[in-house]
């Protein structure tokens, strides 16, 4: 089960979530105003979400009943994007 970026993080995209990282899999691009991540590459080690400073990071299963939406958004970041385009910082 992947984690997820919600609402908080949307026009704060503090970097600390990407600086612990082991994979690398949490993206974004210039134009973006949050922080996504790839759920294919997620290893749910969870080193994201204590760090985050909005709690913004939730396990997929535990996100707030308020940002449920914010799954789909994630997922669909990563099939309709170019992969090109993406950047991790």
């Amino acid at each position: 089960m992947a984690y997820i970026i919600t609402e908080p993080c949307v026009g704060v995209k503090d970097a600390a979530c990407v600086d612990v990282c082991p994979v690398d899999c949490i993206y974004t691009r210039d134009a973006d105003d949050q922080y996504y991540i790839n759920p294919d590459e997620c290893i749910d080690c969870a080193a994201c979400e204590p760090v985050c400073p909005v709690t913004a990071i939730f396990s997929q299963d535990a996100v707030p009943p308020q940002w449920k939406s914010y799954i789909e958004k994630n997922a669909n970041y990563f099939k309709t994007g170019d992969p090109k385009t993406l950047k991790r910082k």
